[in-house]
């Protein structure tokens, strides 16, 4: 009796699993089969290659493509409609070349194309730790300082002052550019090209040139612009740094002013008729004031 009670539940445990072991078959199966008949939703142009930020692309630089998924609406669909366009931002080898990473048809290519309407690509030099070093590179956003004297009349009470002239400001490209020396031999100099708006760029142009521009890293994450008052070299070795005072004249001391005021008084006459003999004549004195 206990035997075929083990065979049964174990005959009954048997059909349970196979049951469900069928039913998970099929469930897989049914999506197998439906992944495996896909077809193809369409072409799109991809990248043979690398296309990095500035180039012209060319007909040797993309093919069209079989594209398995569901096509993104901005992107190119025909090798007409990219060649001869610039690359606005860096494009894998094999993947689909998108709308907004061309630059507009007849732009070209280079740094110029990569510039947003409304905006200005400026070139600073900067010294080989920035530049060489790779520590400032296209895509980081930096602050720039100057350091210079100030035309003001606090100069001679505080020295040299530095302070942040422009913050959060994109770097378009960095690299080497062949300048001559003042007596004519090519110089490698290291060049940084800063997207600002204009007025941003009248105030870098001005900084460099009239005075020690500096750029430092900020992360990109952080877009907040700080108050910054600046410092100088007084403040540097701790020297208390007063306002000048302007000391003008004494004012000059008050002065007495006599004035005298002219009143007219009128004149009190009398006529006089004078007798000499049987000539008869008048005459006009004057009389005392306050006399009648």
């Amino acid at each position: 009796e206990m035997n075929r009670r083990l065979i049964s539940v174990l005959f009954f445990a048997l059909v349970v699993a196979g049951g469900t072991s069928y039913f998970l078959y099929r469930v897989i199966l049914v999506r197998v089969q439906s992944q495996g008949h896909v077809t193809p939703a369409g072409k799109l142009v991809v990248a043979k290659h690398d296309l990095q930020v500035g180039t012209l692309v060319s007909d040797s630089d993309i093919e069209e493509a079989s594209w398995g998924g569901p096509i993104p609406e901005d992107a190119v669909k025909t090798l007409a409609d990219a060649a001869g366009r610039g690359v606005v931002a860096t494009i894998y080898q094999g993947e689909p070349i998108l709308v907004h990473r061309l630059a507009s048809k007849g732009a070209g290519g280079g740094l110029a194309a990569t510039i947003p309407v409304g905006m200005r690509a400026v070139a600073l030099r900067v010294n080989e730790v920035v530049g060489l070093a790779g520590f400032v590179l296209p895509g980081m956003r930096v602050d720039v300082l100057m350091a210079g004297d100030s035309p003001s009349k606090e100069q001679v009470r505080t020295g040299t002052q530095c302070r942040t002239i422009l913050q959060n400001i994109e770097v378009l490209s960095a690299g080497q550019k062949i300048e001559k020396t003042a007596d004519g031999k090519p110089e490698s100099a290291q060049v940084v090209n800063l997207l600002v708006s204009p007025d941003q760029a009248e105030i870098l142009n001005l900084a460099s040139s009239e005075t020690k521009v500096q750029l430092v890293l900020r992360n990109p994450l952080d877009t907040k612009s700080e108050i910054t008052k600046g410092t100088s070299i007084a403040e540097l070795f701790g020297v208390s740094i007063v306002p000048a005072v302007e000391h003008s004249a004494a004012p000059p001391a008050p002065r007495l002013v006599r004035t005298v005021i002219e009143v007219p008084v009128q004149r009190r006459t009398s006529v006089v008729e004078v007798f000499h003999g049987a000539k008869r004549t008048e005459e006009t004195i004057d009389l005392p004031q306050g006399k009648k």
